[in-house]
């Protein structure tokens, strides 16, 4: 059968009196004790219970009073009460009041054969005290005294709610009835104030039944131990352990040390304030020995209160501290600089301040730690924690807690700001091996994007944009196995090589051809060059997209090596995918490639682009050429629109996975009226009558001042064709915004090449002429024979 609640009222004689001074309770054994009933005292003074002369007691200074009053009895009788009185602050939205007790039971010494006296070791330093069947004290040791800040005889018979006065109190009061009624021991882990101490400690109650010789409960016993120490202990290690896990979870220097911040608040401190050094001009370390004054930048902050009203500073915002200050200290000593602050004191306060320096008493600051962050040997700057909320300074184990904190932040710290200037390094190696700005042809109109990835950083993608002889212009879309400098370095000779062999006007598939074996060399090379390194197999593979379009002719040729094929949007169409043969990737040897040509009306946008813009965990690869073909099917006329809606369609939101390259291009065509084409008989005595017609077409193009120039172009190419090269001949001019290209087609494959003539030489200087007087020209080779070319710029004068 279980217990019934074993406290008596009138055990103890307790009242509640009002921060007003009136009573609010009077129990039983208020009645027992001075034969007022309640009805009689409550809502009146409690000072009219004071014996005649006898003085009302001084305000205590804390929260709880103890001492001997002279209280007047109902008969008129003066008693003389030891009283214990605890102040209860103001809950569940009423006032705050003081209860006052003093026992009435229990008062007098246990005999030699009460079972209770028997209880435990009571000289042991161990905290221990007794309790009876109705949970009242009735034996502790000296220990416990200590603890309680009572002797044994003033609170014996009281509960021990009564003696602690405190919600703790009563929490073990309940757990000690638990262990009555059930006569099993149990172990109650609590934190309490005790005695004269300003902060709370960490309680271990073993409480056990106490039993007679028949084996009865006759009441319970209760053993307190110390273990803040071991608490403290563990919290510490808990912190260090979150700081492990909390702090370092990216390569983001601003993040890192907002992570430090918040880890330490309010664990460790009330405000954190992280402020690191510049980086060095050029990205170097920062110095081994740093000088004061220094320059500081916030970088992160966290404080208890809303808002960090503790500074005036931030983050992102510098502040320079001088020699005398905590900083300044803490950097140029490598050690960590302790200040306890004294109210109404004025100087520089270490977190929120630099040179300005504000009083204590405005920050509200009493101590603060300056911890140097240092990594590898070099400091990058500085962690400032303070305490203003929390009463506790600083002890050495705080130091040592907050150096092994910020230490493991140093460490993330510094691979954040190592990461961020080698990717910013490898980006800016990418960018200069990207084209900068796409050239202005007559053929079409580009736009591009290219995005590195999120994670990975620089890539091997490029594109490029190459004009070509008669007014064409080539476009290229790669992308390289793998991420780093080594994808970025490979892409940059690969792009070298495609505008070398589209400076030599091979077709499509003979250019991949050819850069398919370049990626074979390389490969070998790499595998010679990493040969014995475990891990480095030496093999490089890539994709690419080649294509050329001739605005006069509006048709497009184009090759792939296992790249995505390109999308077309022509005018009034609908996006859809070019058919091409596929190709194998760059790298594997020996397979062929196909060229295909299309026709494409003047105005048709073509969208070139790596795979990093349509692959995604999230989404198959169907998905993501549709939601492509919809972004590209809302164009409406601007490029760089289009090129950021594809973005914003297809990437996820913080960066894709793979780096991206993006081209778009819409088409141009040459009409007919700007381009001349003559047959030329193979006679060299009518070289002139097309001299002619060529003047005469400079006229009506409004060309005049060109019309020496090209004559003697003319002259020169057409004759060495009638030469040296087969019929049929044929002799193209082009006119477009800015050049005037003149083309000779004859059926030989042979190639001209251009030498100096010796002084006594009859020819040989016909196509250095050219040379110098055009702006560049060249051959390209054709199935049916070759061309040869020379462009000549045109000025305003011109037209």
């Amino acid at each position: 059968m279980s217990r019934v609640y074993p406290f008596d009222d009138t055990g103890t004689a307790r009242a509640v009196i009002g921060d007003d001074g009136t009573l609010v309770e009077w129990n039983d054994g208020a009645v027992r004790l001075l034969g007022h009933p309640a009805n009689a005292v409550l809502g009146r003074p409690a000072a009219a219970l004071l014996a005649d002369g006898a003085p009302a007691p001084a305000a205590p200074p804390g929260p709880r009073w103890e001492g001997t009053l002279g209280l007047r009895h109902r008969d008129g009788r003066t008693v003389r009460v030891w009283l214990l009185a605890h102040h209860r602050p103001p809950h569940d939205g009423g006032p705050g009041d003081w209860l006052v007790v003093t026992p009435l039971a229990g008062a007098e010494p246990p005999t030699a054969d009460d079972p209770l006296a028997e209880a435990g070791l009571i000289q042991s330093p161990c905290a221990i005290a007794v309790y009876d069947d109705r949970l009242r004290l009735r034996r502790m040791n000296e220990a416990m005294a200590a603890v309680v800040g009572l002797p044994e005889e003033r609170v014996r018979g009281l509960r021990i709610a009564e003696i602690g006065g405190k919600p703790q109190s009563e929490e073990l009061e309940r757990h000690l009835l638990g262990v009555l009624t059930s006569g099993r021991p149990l172990d109650v882990q609590t934190f309490l104030r005790t005695g004269g101490e300003d902060r709370a400690h960490a309680w271990l109650a073993r409480m056990a039944p106490v039993r007679d010789r028949a084996g009865r409960v006759r009441g319970v016993s209760m053993a307190a131990h110390d273990i803040t120490d071991n608490h403290r202990a563990r919290q510490r290690l808990q912190l260090v352990n979150e700081a492990s896990v909390r702090i370092g979870t990216t390569l983001d220097v601003t993040r890192t040390a907002q992570e430090l911040a918040d880890v330490c608040v309010p664990a460790l401190a009330d405000f954190v304030a992280i402020d690191l050094l510049d980086p060095q001009d050029g990205g170097a370390e920062a110095p081994a020995r740093i000088t004061a004054p220094v320059r500081l930048r916030r970088i992160a902050q966290r404080s208890v209160l809303p808002g960090v009203p503790e500074t005036r500073i931030t983050p992102g915002q510098t502040e320079q501290y001088p020699e005398a200050s905590p900083q300044a200290n803490a950097l140029t000593t490598g050690r960590t600089i302790a200040v306890p602050t004294v109210p109404g004191a004025v100087g520089p306060v270490p977190a929120p301040h630099g040179e300005g320096g504000t009083p204590v008493r405005e920050s509200g600051v009493h101590c603060a730690l300056s911890v140097p962050i240092q990594a590898r040997g070099l400091t990058l700057g500085v962690a400032v924690l303070c305490r203003h909320r929390r009463p506790d300074a600083f002890t050495p184990d705080d130091v040592l807690l907050a150096e092994e904190i910020t230490a493991r932040a140093a460490v993330c710290i510094d691979n954040a700001r190592r990461y961020s200037r080698e990717r910013e390094t490898a980006l800016a190696l990418q960018r200069s091996l990207l084209p900068r700005s796409l050239p202005h042809t007559a053929a079409l109109e580009a736009c591009s994007r290219y995005l590195p990835a999120a994670r990975a950083g620089v890539g091997g993608d490029w594109f490029d944009v190459i004009p070509l002889s008669g007014t064409r212009v080539a476009m290229v879309v790669g992308d390289v196995v793998g991420h780093g400098i080594r994808a970025s370095a490979t892409m940059g000779r690969l792009r070298t090589a495609v505008r070398t062999l589209a400076d030599i006007d091979l077709a499509p598939d003979e250019l991949l051809t050819h850069l398919d074996d370049l990626v074979l060399r390389l490969s070998d090379e790499s595998g010679t060059a990493s040969a014995g390194e475990a891990g480095s197999p030496g093999e490089l593979g890539a994709t690419c997209l080649y294509a050329v379009y001739d605005p006069v002719s509006r048709r497009c040729a184009l090759a792939r090596a296992g790249h995505p094929p390109p999308v077309v949007l022509e005018p009034g169409g609908a996006p859809r995918a070019l058919d091409l043969p596929a190709g194998p990737p760059l790298g594997l040897g020996g397979l062929p490639f196909e060229s295909a040509e299309v026709e494409l009306p003047e105005g048709t946008v073509l969208a070139l682009y790596t795979d990093g813009l349509v692959w995604s965990r999230d989404r198959d690869p169907e998905t993501s050429r549709e939601m492509l073909h919809a972004a590209l099917g809302a164009y409406t006329g601007s490029l760089d629109e289009t090129c950021d809606r594809v973005l914003h369609t297809l990437l996820p939101y913080g960066g894709a996975p793979d780096d991206v390259a993006l081209l778009l291009a819409r088409t141009r065509g040459l009409p007919a009226s700007q381009v001349a084409t003559w047959d030329v008989p193979a006679d060299p005595a009518l070289v002139a009558p097309i001299r002619k017609q060529v003047v005469e077409q400079l006229s009506d193009w409004s060309l005049s001042e060109a019309t020496f120039t090209t004559e003697l172009v003319v002259s020169e190419l057409v004759t060495n064709a009638i030469r040296y090269g087969s019929h049929p001949i044929r002799l193209r001019l082009i006119h477009d915004a800015n050049t005037l290209t003149c083309e000779v087609f004859d059926a030989s494959h042979t190639a001209p090449h251009l030498r100096r003539a010796k002084v006594f030489d009859e020819g040989g200087r016909g196509l250095l002429l050219v040379a110098q007087l055009t702006q560049r020209w060249g051959s390209r080779h054709t199935a049916e024979g070759k061309t040869i070319w020379a462009e000549l710029p045109l000025f305003e004068q011109d037209r």
